[in-house]
């Protein structure tokens, strides 16, 4: 497992898809079905880190999405 440590780029939550910048710049989108804390909602701008999975469509995603301490 690979994680991915990075900031909350963009939080759309009528459609529920957010992007997650990681440290190298590489972008990673994640569903809010995928934030930890089961909040289904996450603020733009936070640290946060998660796993990296290959998502339905075969492109790279991040699950359990959760908050950097």
């Amino acid at each position: 497992m690979t994680v991915i440590v990075g900031v909350i780029e963009s939080f759309d939550g009528d459609r529920g898809w957010g992007l997650l910048r990681g440290e190298g710049g590489r972008a990673f989108y994640f569903h809010c079905a995928e934030i930890a804390d089961g909040s289904r909602t996450i603020g733009v701008g936070l640290r946060a880190h998660g796993a990296r999975v290959v998502g339905r469509l075969g492109h790279d995603e991040v699950a359990n999405v959760a908050p950097v301490d």
